[in-house]
């Protein structure tokens, strides 16, 4: 087997839709990534999963603008933060002026999240 025919085996579906999965690039995953991966493992079909992934996005603004916090035990929580009054600087016209205190929605992983982090990024960087 050729490289190139190595290459086309592998990249010729992917670039005729181009959709190459997360795994063999070094990108971002995308929502639609997300919903591709439940949809599979599930077997639920994607424009259900879309909806109630969505449907979860929505709460988690909703929730945080109303001015509560969401906790998802085992996961994590999204929270308001807020940000003290300061001075800033508008460079282009170098006028300081003041930015007003204002909150900024934010994530917090549980403690569970956070080990199993640690734990896949140190089998990850053992040498094998």
């Amino acid at each position: 087997m050729t490289i190139l025919t190595f290459f086309f085996s592998i990249y010729l579906p992917f670039l005729l839709t181009d959709s190459i999965p997360h795994e063999l690039t070094n990108k971002k995953m995308r929502k639609a990534d997300i919903i591709t991966r439940i949809s599979e493992k599930t077997g639920v079909p994607k424009v259900d999963v879309l909806v109630s992934l969505e449907a979860f996005f929505k709460e988690v603004k909703d929730t945080l603008s109303e001015g509560e916090n969401l906790y998802v035990r085992g996961f994590g929580s999204f929270i308001r933060k807020t940000r003290k009054a300061k001075i800033g600087r508008n460079i282009k016209k170098n006028v300081a002026i003041e930015i007003p205190e204002h909150d900024i929605p934010a994530f917090k992983p549980s403690k569970v999240f956070v080990e199993l982090i640690k734990e896949s990024s140190i089998k990850r960087n053992t040498p094998k």
